[in-house]
């Protein structure tokens, strides 16, 4: 059977996406703090038939640019306003039928228990359509926020992660899918035979169990992750049934596809349970000449402060020390030099300066930007994903809901001529999409007796 392309869209509850300038394109929805912005968004990529709609999740407003937070709050930069992508994915659920909902939340800062509760509910509430997005989180200030003086370590990050899946699947699993009964006649709610305890008393974690909420359409959400350290993408291939990647280039893409396939493997996995997804920026037009008008109004609109704050937090080095204008070669940050090479790769300038980092940063944070027309970026869809890089891409707008309108008006369709995506959904649920198998959990640990 031929392979099938997938398509998601990336947002993050908030004004901005990986795009620092979206929220200053005349064209785009700023009420990001009510329903109907995420509705259309959501319906649209729905009428594209689009896998699933992706959420990331920020917990602090940054602070490590200068150690201040009124330049981030003046700039509007990535996370100085977000709202819960739980809740919105919740509204979401409601107002759509087919589009997968997956929402981003952190092992570190929450506990098993109450985030196995709140995706078996939207699971239900979207009758099988939730994924969670597993992140350990990023830095010192999402710490301080949650009672924490340090950030915990990258290794202890990952530990509490591995046991944290493993008590949520023991969660999951307490309710056997037919232990709700509800007979009105007999006056039996649930068998408690098939509701088990799972009495998990860990490094970490403890807790006894079970959820309240019975069985979920789906059994668990479809996990995703990102990982990008060898840790991290071991982590990756370990559990996750789908990755969303970022890296500019074609060989960093290939290579990162064929790095996590083989790790995968080596779990014991078929890598084609794991659908890899890189992401990118998609700027159509009718005309070659008018998707490079608007590729260009909208780069001229990153502020590179903005960019700057947010590589500050992404390299947790404060970047505010250093003269905009001088050469990035005169700029020494340990760990650095890969992403100031990528920068050059994607700038037209012989020479860059901390400043056109910045900007090329606040850009969508190194993200590539696919630019023609419809037929030009099917092009360059297909030999992604022909060529060894992709199971599928995540769309970032540069301006939203418009990017994701052109997108599903003029690209869908010519993918969808070269018999490359979908016409129709197929299934019901987000594994249905992605065309993964159900998902398989232990019964866990001993009846509950009354």
């Amino acid at each position: 059977m031929s392979r099938e392309l997938h398509l998601a869209g990336f947002l993050i509850a908030s004004h901005v996406t990986h795009s620092h300038a979206a929220w200053r394109h005349p064209a785009s929805e700023t009420d990001y703090l009510g329903p109907d912005y995420y509705t259309r968004v959501a319906k649209t990529l729905e009428r594209g038939k689009f896998d699933f709609l992706f959420f990331a999740d920020l917990l602090a407003t940054p602070v490590r640019y200068g150690n201040d937070i009124r330049v981030p709050l003046s700039s509007g930069t990535q996370a100085s306003a977000t709202i819960d992508p739980s809740l919105v994915a919740a509204v979401l659920a409601g107002v759509t039928d087919k589009i997968g909902l997956a929402i981003t939340k952190s092992t570190t800062y929450f506990h098993p228990y109450e985030l196995a509760r709140i995706f078996a509910t939207l699971d239900h509430l979207s009758r099988g359509r939730a994924g969670w997005n597993v992140v350990t989180s990023l830095n010192q200030a999402e710490a301080q926020n949650f009672g924490i003086d340090n950030h915990l370590g990258h290794d202890e990050r990952y530990a509490r992660a591995q046991e944290f899946l493993e008590v949520a699947y023991k969660l999951w699993g307490s309710w056997e899918r037919d232990a709700l009964v509800q007979n009105k006649e007999s006056g039996l709610f649930a068998d408690p035979d098939k509701v088990h305890t799972v009495d998990h008393d860990g490094e970490f974690f403890k807790t006894r169990g079970p959820l309240t909420v019975p069985h979920s359409p789906q059994s668990r959400p479809v996990i995703f992750q990102a990982g990008s350290s060898s840790t991290g993408k071991d982590f990756a291939a370990r559990w996750a049934d789908a990755i969303f990647e970022i890296d500019p280039t074609k060989e960093g893409r290939r290579a990162y596809y064929d790095d996590v396939k083989s790790r995968a493997s080596n779990f014991g996995r078929n890598p084609d349970d794991i659908k890899i997804f890189p992401s990118f920026v998609p700027f159509v037009g009718e005309t070659e000449s008018i998707a490079r008008e608007k590729q260009a109004f909208h780069n001229e609109l990153a502020d590179p402060i903005s960019g700057l704050i947010t590589l500050s937090v992404h390299t947790d080095h404060d970047f505010s020390q250093y003269d905009l204008d001088a050469p990035i070669e005169e700029v020494t940050v340990p760990g650095s030099q890969g992403l100031f090479d990528v920068a050059h790769r994607l700038s037209d300038k012989d020479s860059l300066t901390l400043r056109d980092i910045g900007k090329l940063y606040a850009q969508g944070v190194l993200l590539p930007q696919f630019v023609g027309t419809a037929s030009q970026i099917a092009d360059q869809i297909e030999e992604g994903f022909n060529g060894g890089e992709a199971d599928g891409y995540i769309l970032s707008a540069a301006q939203a809901p418009g990017t994701f309108d052109d997108f599903v008006d003029l690209v869908v369709p010519e993918l969808q001529r070269r018999g490359l995506f979908r016409t129709d959904y197929t299934g019901t649920t987000l594994r249905d999409h992605l065309g993964l198998a159900d998902a398989s959990l232990e019964v866990r640990s001993a009846p509950v007796r009354a």
